[in-house]
């Protein structure tokens, strides 16, 4: 989770969007269509949400693929009423390659002016290839706010599932990204990697990359363990490039010492989650 920000450029509106103006150049595309083209985006945290999106300037946007949505979620985004369906083409007559409620406007006067769009990554819809500058990012906007370190270490880390140790190192990367509790990246010579099964599922990360996973398969009368409790970063982004290949347990569900210490559960935005996809 993000951290709101609270620097003096950060305005706010009474709505509760808190948003600000960004130096970065954005595009985002569906297919082979740039939709946006922005050199003057805004970024635009919503009340709720740990992370920001973009909205940008009318004349960045192809309006021109612009339609009112047929069937509007009003009410959603901070009580937003005019949203978007946008048309691409390459489909059927009757429905000519219509992304629905791809777009909107923010009910803000500040906003006023400005189009946001949905990420595909983020949410299963909108547009699917968004970049700053000349590089590719996934999922949301980086947030300026916050800061994610990996940093080699010498700390002794163990985890424990239902009591059994499943990884034991020296030398793990200790990752820090604000809102977020300390991640323990550790070789994977120093996890027992037999007591688990890798998955097809994945995730992507604006800071970090894409992740793949492994679940649980080990000893005998340990239950409660949730699907994809492992994860590491094949082709991490450079600036964590010190993760690569290593192996991360969610603290929230495992048992990790620290140098001797055991270190409480925390409890996140991935409590929940994990939860409902414990094994039986």
């Amino acid at each position: 989770m993000s951290t709101f920000p609270t620097a003096p450029d950060v305005r706010s509106t009474p709505e509760g969007l808190l948003w600000e103006p960004s130096e970065r150049w954005v595009r985002g595309r569906t297919g082979n269509v740039t939709v946006v083209d922005s050199r003057h985006p805004v970024l635009v945290w919503e009340p709720g949400v740990p992370v920001p999106l973009y909205a940008f300037p009318r004349e960045e946007v192809r309006e021109d693929l612009l339609r009112p949505a047929k069937n509007p979620p009003t009410g959603t985004h901070t009580g937003s009423r005019i949203f978007y369906d946008l048309e691409v083409g390459g489909g059927p007559p009757e429905n000519p390659g219509i992304l629905e409620n791809a777009a909107w406007t923010f009910p803000a006067d500040d906003l006023a002016g400005h189009i946001a769009f949905e990420w595909f990554r983020r949410v299963g819809r909108g547009l699917d290839h968004w970049y700053e500058e000349e590089e590719e990012i996934f999922v949301h906007p980086r947030d300026p706010h916050k800061r994610v370190d990996a940093l080699p270490s010498g700390r002794h880390v163990r985890v424990e599932i239902g009591g059994t140790v499943v990884a034991d190192t020296t030398r793990p990367v200790l990752l820090f990204e604000t809102g977020l509790p300390t991640r323990y990246y550790i070789p994977r010579e120093d996890v027992r990697l037999e007591l688990f099964q890798p998955t097809d599922h994945s995730t992507g990360c604006p800071y970090k990359g894409t992740a793949a996973y492994w679940s649980w398969r080990g000893e005998a009368g340990v239950t409660g363990i949730p699907q994809n409790i492992v994860w590491s970063y094949p082709e991490p982004l450079p600036a964590v490039g010190a993760v690569k290949d290593l192996l991360a347990f969610y603290n929230e569900a495992v048992d990790i010492t620290v140098d001797g210490a055991r270190l409480e559960r925390p409890v996140t935005g991935f409590t929940k989650t994990l939860s409902a996809r414990s094994s039986r």
